[in-house]
Formats: C-alpha cells, structure tokens, sequence
C-alpha cells in the first residue's frame, strides 16, 4: 500500500509510468537483439544464438501437433507502443523440416500494431524459398501482407488477387535487411536496402490504428532477428475504417413480384448474385431482373438452364483501384426444387417421370463443378 500526501505532479506521473510499464523516453528504440531479455515470447520460443558471424535472437515455434487448435505467436518487442513510423532490422531463414517433408518456403516477418496476445496484428513476411522458384506464380510470393485474424493470406488473395503480394530477391540462409515504413491506413516493405519499396499497401485492413511490434516465425524453420532500429513519427490523423468489402443488404422495391433485401457479395473487383428460380424456368427459359451496384438488369435465362451456371456480366462490378477498368457481375444460378407437392402436382410429374427428357444426360458442353470454378474465377 503507499501512502500519498499530494497529487504528483506531470513529470512524476511520467516518470512512473516509465519505470511501471516501459514506455520509452523519445520516440526512437533500438534493440540490438543479442539476447533474449527485450522480448515476451507468445507462443513462440525465444534464445540467444549466433547465426553467421552474428549475435541474434532464435525465434522457433512448435507444431500443431493432430488434433490440436492453431494458436498464433510471435515475440514481442518489450516497451513499445508503435501506431507511425518506421521499423528496421535483419532477418535470416533456415528450414529445419524433415526430409520428405513438402516443399517448404519459408515464413518469417514483422508484425505491428499488434495486440500483446497476438490476436489481431498488421503482418509482412518473406518467403525466401518462392524468390527463386521456377514457378513463377510461386515466384510472385516472396513477400506478402496479411491483418490477423480476419483478412489472411487466402482472403486478401482471393478478393485482391496480386495486391498484396510480389516477388522480392530474398536467399535462405543469408541475413536480410526490412524497412518497413507505416503511414496512416499505408505501409511499404523494403528489402535489401533498396530505396523503392517492394511491396506497397495502401489500405491497411486491420482495426486497430496502434499497437505492439513483434518478430514473426512459422513452425519446422529457425528465424533469426538482429539489429532492430524503430523510430516514431507524429500519427497521421485517420478514423477507423476500411474499404467496402464483403456484402451489401439492397432494398428493391421496383422487382416484380419481390419485396425484401437482396445480397450482392464482393469477389475482388467481382460482384456475385446468388439467383434462385424454379425448375420450370430453368427448363422453359425466362427472364428476370437481377440487382447490381447500378441498377436493376434484365437477364435472359435460356431454355434447359442447369443449375450451378454462371452468368457473366461484364464491367458491372467494383472499379479498380489502380484504374484497370472494372470487374463484372456473376450471377450464380441454382435451380429451386419445391420441397412440398400437392397430390395434383405429384401426379403431374410421375406422369413425366419415365419422359426421356426428364433423365439427366449430360451433353459434352456440359461443364463440371471444377470448371464452373475456373469460369467463376475468370
């Protein structure tokens, strides 16, 4: 218990706040890393090494063994509280997987604004292993950029393909030098000290706007980490917020014979519709009004429409960013079957049931679950 007799003054209270919690004294932090002292390990392990001629620290982390849940890690930096500015250091990779394990890439980064249990965090990281691949879609993802836990690598690939991925030249087993400059809703990754970024985001997606910085890894791998430099610089004021994504609720009122909310779902610069109608449509043909980001579209359904058929309306979609034109809408078609039949109904199709065009034949041109995929993706 202590026992104050009068209020402290400003640089009192500063001065406690200091010694309790590590804040630092100028916006300027080096950590040189030679031991293991400046880091709060979460999840992760954390050693003193010596890695090429050099004092580091060895970050490792045990893998998911079967059955057990996926628990995210990394090692904090102690005492910083990062929201602008930039981040440096060394990093170096050496895979330790077993032989006949899969090919292996690697997976080592820099994590910021990062929550001190690791569950939401801004991420870069290098895959040194795709840099020099043969494949080169592989090559294209040497360095990339994640926001845990709700916008992964998948996500951000699928919806955003190319954006927040490039290839970089990064070597295994030899130290690597990362810049990484952070600016409001914006970051760049520099690598190798050169002085064009080789990854730029603009559009940062996660929700937190500060937090921690932490050194990343990534199990059957030895990440090794030196010499981080970090310097504060004076925020840039933005709100909390991100780009539109994902979906929209739209109220038509003007579609015959519909009241209620339809779904468009963002795909990257896509829009998808989900478009229901009734067997007897589909083998008839039809027409129908269908939602967009402009305005209701008439479509034509074309006699012996199966279901799972995608509708391509070009340039109906998102306009991109970068000023490649635009994405289209895809309208997904699923045939409806009734759950429920009068008995007038049951005997109108028992009496079609033995019609050879009624059993399913599928022509050549009939494409497959796979290739609808390929289609869907463009």
């Amino acid at each position: 218990m202590f026992l104050i007799k009068q209020p402290a003054g400003r640089p009192a209270l500063l001065a406690i706040l200091i010694t309790w919690f590590g804040l630092p004294t100028s916006n300027a932090q080096t950590f040189p890393l030679a031991d293991a002292t400046a880091l709060v390990p979460v999840n992760v392990k954390a050693v003193a090494a010596e890695y090429k001629g050099r004092k580091a620290v060895l970050i490792t982390r045990d893998a998911t063994k079967p059955g057990e849940k996926f628990k995210d890690g990394f090692a904090l930096l102690r005492g910083v509280d990062f929201q602008d500015g930039t981040i440096e250091g060394e990093i170096a990779l050496k895979i330790t997987a077993p032989p006949g394990a899969p090919r292996m890439p690697g997976f080592v980064g820099i994590a910021f604004r990062a929550r001190p249990d690791a569950s939401r965090y801004e991420l870069f990281y290098l895959r040194p292993g795709n840099s020099t691949s043969e494949d080169q879609a592989m090559r294209n993802h040497s360095v990339q950029y994640t926001s845990e836990p709700d916008n992964g690598w998948y996500k951000l690939r699928r919806q955003w393909p190319w954006v927040y991925e490039t290839w970089a030249d990064l070597k295994m087993e030899t130290w690597t030098k990362i810049k990484i400059e952070v600016k409001g809703r914006s970051a760049k990754l520099f690598a190798n000290g050169s002085e064009q970024p080789s990854l730029v985001v603009d559009g940062l997606k996660g929700d937190d706007l500060r937090g921690g910085i932490a050194l990343w890894s990534y199990p059957d791998q030895e990440a090794y980490f030196s010499n981080f430099h970090i310097v504060s610089s004076p925020p840039v004021p933005v709100k909390n917020g991100s780009e539109a994504a994902g979906s929209w609720q739209l109220t038509i009122r003007e579609l015959a014979n519909f009241q209620g909310a339809l779904q468009l779902k963002r795909d990257g610069n896509n829009i998808v519709f989900d478009l229901h109608i009734s067997f007897i449509d589909a083998a008839l043909g039809t027409s129908v009004e269908v939602p967009s980001i402009g305005g209701k579209v008439r479509l034509k359904i074309d006699p012996g429409t199966q279901s799972g058929k995608i509708l391509r309306l070009r340039g109906k979609g998102i306009k991109d960013l970068n000023g490649y034109g635009s994405g289209d809408q895809l309208i997904y078609v699923n045939v409806w079957t009734p759950k429920k039949l009068s008995v007038e109904e049951k005997a109108k199709l028992e009496s079609l049931r033995d019609s050879t065009n009624f059993q399913p034949h599928p022509g050549a041109d009939e494409k497959g679950f796979f290739e609808r995929m390929r289609e869907y993706f463009g």
